[in-house]
Formats: structure tokens, sequence, C-alpha cells
């Protein structure tokens, strides 16, 4: 296969043996016929070059890449789902099936799929993927990453030609299956399920693993767990903080869903806001608003704790204290700079940064329903008041409420105005993804299998990402 000399595989996660995933094979389907494929994404682990046949081979029938893992493995966690411990958890409809290194940076980087069958850990499901949950995840990856939120790419998306029966879909509807390359799949649950065995071995060769392939920094540090717990803290805040600076919601923060390298990933009934609201839910069966926008920060503390939970099995329950409580200065900090970063506008000191975030806030709390998130930091990109009062939301920024957030920002200078330049700024309105906008690209795709609104949102999308041009997170 025409691979480039920037593919180099190292199956790293096979080497912690079975107790930590299960071999497994993906399922034959009647159709691969190839929607998406990611090949910026594939440029930087040496796979672009990779016919559109070729592409199907290993991501629609998951035919073995050269040296690298063979047979895929669904791994083995654990997880409170809603608060609720669930041990019967698991790749249910994925698995693990490759792992590269970055060209440039050198990190190790997975191949994960979803939808790709059943597993020992599917219970009842089918391990399908909808095609419709395929395209929202392509979308979600996208978006964010345009945003500067640590986040899975998107690599493949192949529908695959079965009707599946679900509850939440008109159905049969169709079905696909997604590959994602991120940087870690190991997530907090993969602790919990040794913890939960009380073996303190192989949590011990959790974390010595975790060290070894996504912190080798640390592989000198007296305490490798808390070492690591640490470093965990720290990522997941800045990832917290970056979903708050977009106006995310990731719906269903399991802890089966956060993973030790703070990326986001695993996209079900996401949803980006429309206006300011902390009470916005994404998932219609959150009914107590458990994951909602406002509560994500105090949700992914929550799961923190799990995680050290389960490393008091190899570390000192003061040190496990001690990390938990630096999330919230890092968090606090965190938002600050992404919120800076997203109005793009330079630093200026601790305090006087502060007093803007919060000024934004109480911008957002002024305009209500009439100010929609995304187009907010649009109008004010690199503190340019005069580009804001002149567009189309400026009555409501010439109100009283404004007043403060005008006259701080105005103290800030613009970091890197020549981003001002590019033509997306030229636009009356951004690109945004809202759940109306969603399902009216949708609505083509499913009536004439016309994908023209999806690929039109993706290339939009990108010119949002190259305009920002907002600091790099995660893959």
């Amino acid at each position: 296969m025409p691979v480039s000399p920037a593919y180099r595989p190292d199956a790293r996660y096979p080497q912690l043996g079975p107790e930590f995933a299960d071999p497994v094979r993906a399922e034959v389907f009647p159709k691969t016929l190839l929607r998406f494929r990611n090949d910026r994404a594939a440029a930087t682990v040496g796979l672009e070059a990779l016919t559109d046949e070729e592409w199907i081979a290993h991501f629609g029938r998951f035919e073995p890449l050269p040296g690298n893992i063979d047979p895929p493995l669904a791994q083995r966690y654990h997880g409170h789902q809603f608060r609720t411990y669930n041990p019967e958890l698991g790749d249910g409809r994925g698995f693990t099936f490759a792992q590269m290194r970055e060209a440039g940076t050198g990190r190790l980087l997975d191949l994960g799929t979803k939808g790709s069958g059943r597993t020992p850990w599917s219970r009842s499901g089918d391990g399908r993927l909808t095609l419709k949950g395929g395209v929202r995840e392509v979308l979600a990856t996208a978006m964010l990453e345009a945003l500067g939120v640590p986040t899975s790419r998107s690599f493949s998306l192949i529908e695959t030609g079965e009707g599946l029966e679900r509850g939440d879909e008109p159905s049969p509807t169709r079905s696909a299956v997604l590959v994602r390359l991120s940087w870690s799949h190991i997530r907090f649950g993969s602790f919990q399920r040794h913890a939960f065995f009380e073996r303190a071995d192989r949590i011990g060769a959790l974390v010595d693993h975790v060290i070894e392939t996504y912190y080798p920094e640390l592989a000198d540090a007296p305490d490798r767990p808390l070492a690591m717990l640490h470093a965990v803290v720290a990522h997941t805040a800045r990832l917290t903080a970056r979903w708050m600076a977009a106006g995310f919601v990731h719906g269903v923060l399991n802890t089966d869903n956060m993973n030790i390298t703070g990326e986001s990933f695993d996209y079900g009934p996401y949803r980006f806001l429309p206006h300011n609201d902390p009470n916005f839910t994404a998932a219609y069966f959150d009914h107590t608003g458990l994951y909602s926008f406002g509560r994500q920060p105090e949700a992914v503390f929550w799961n923190l704790q799990q995680l050290a939970g389960a490393l008091s099995l190899v570390a000192d329950s003061d040190g496990l204290i001690a990390a938990l409580n630096g999330f919230g200065s890092a968090y606090r900090d965190e938002l600050t700079a992404a919120m800076l970063d997203r109005l793009g506008v330079r630093r200026r000191d601790g305090e006087t940064d502060a007093a803007l975030v919060q000024a934004a806030f109480q911008a957002f709390a002024e305009g209500g329903e009439a100010l929609r998130w995304e187009p907010f930091f649009f109008d004010w990109f690199c503190g340019d008041e005069a580009r804001a009062l002149s567009g189309p939301r400026a009555e409501l920024y010439g109100r009283d409420g404004f007043v403060a957030f005008r006259g701080l920002l105005a103290d800030f200078s613009p970091d890197r105005p020549e981003r001002l330049a590019d033509p997306y700024f030229s636009r009356s309105e951004p690109e945004e993804l809202l759940y109306d906008q969603i399902e009216a690209l949708w609505a083509p795709i499913v009536e004439q299998d016309d994908w023209s609104a999806f690929h039109a949102k993706l290339a939009g999308i990108e010119s949002a990402r190259l305009a920002w041009g907002l600091p790099a997170q995660g893959t």
C-alpha cells in the first residue's frame, strides 16, 4: 500500500496484555460506500496517499495496516453512567484498530472505530452506528477543532448498507462505520475496572503504560500515580474550559467518556448553545440537567474524583486530594485563556483578564436569547469595536448592559489582527452548528442521498478554522 515515510506504526496497547482488551473482528458489511475521508488528518500519520479503494479496504473492511494491530482490540473498562456505576461496560461497538506516531510531534495516536460490530461488551446492542450519528460526529469534531477544543478527529465515515432499528430515529435507518483519530482511548473507566476487582497490580501497570506512552516527561517522577493524576487534571481542566468557551454541551459526561489525555471524543447527543443558557442540556434523557452547560465543570470534577478513587489503591490519599484540589484554579486560568483566545486579544494580567471574561458573560446575560453564542465572538474578534457596531447586532451592543464589556475590551491589544483580513470576517454571520442546521443538511441525505449540504458545511467550518487561527489543542 502507498504509505508515506510519515507512516510510523507503533502498536503499544497490545503490550498491556489480555486483561485490558479482547481480540475481535469487524463485521462484514453488505456495502462499503465512502462518505467522508479526512486527508488532512491522514497526512499527519502517513496515510493520505491511499486510494479510495485502499481506504475502504482498511476502514470499511478493516484489513490490517502494515505492521500494526492484528487482530483489533476491544478495550475493557467500567464507568459511572449518570453517576450510577456500571461494571458491564467496554468497547461494545468499536475497537482499537491501529497506533501510529504523529508526524512532527512524535505523539502516539490511535485509530479507533465506532459501529464496527458486536464485541464481548455489546450486551444487548447490535454494535452498529447510524449514518446520522456518524454525520453528526464528523460535524462535531470539525467544529470543535475549528474552535480550538482538544478533540478526536473524524478520520473516515463509510456507509454500510444495513437498516437499523432505533428508538430515537425514524426506523429502519441507515448504518455506517466511523473511524476516529485520537491521542488516546484509555478512559477514566479503564482504571475503575481494575479498582473494582481490587487489582492494584493492573492499575500500576496501566499507570506505567500511560506515563511511558503519553507522558514520558513524568518517567522519573518519584510517585507515578500522583504525577499522572496531576497531568490528567491539568489536561482535563483545559478541555473543560475550551468546551465552555466554544458553547459546547457534550451531553453524556460519564466516566467512560473521558480519557487520560484530556480530549473530547465519542459524540452522541451533543449540542452547541444557540445562546448563553447555563441550564441548557443536550441529551433528551438528561431529565435532571446533570450534564447541562453550566454544570459541566462540576461533572468533570466529579469524574476526576472517581479516577482518583481508583488510583487510591496505588497512591497516598492526601496526595490525590492535593492533585484534585488543583482543578479549580487550573480551570479558571484555562477559561480565561480560552475566552481571550476566542475574543482574539492578548493577555494583560490575571486580574484584568478575569474581569474581561466576567464582563463578557455579563454581556451574554444582557443579550439574552437575542444574542447567539457564536456571533458574539465573531463580531468582537480582535476587539474591533467599529466592526461590531456596524454589524447586524449593532443596536444590541449599544445598550447599557454592554458598556462595561466594551470599556474593558478597549484596553486590550488585538492578537494577530491580520486575521481580520481573512474573507471569512467580511461575512455578516459566522459558521455555526446548531441543531436545526444539522437537521436541515441531514434531510437531503435521507431523502435524495444528496450530500452537497454536508460537504458545504464542512467546507464552511474549515474556512472558519483557518480564519480563527486558534491555538492547536489535542490532535
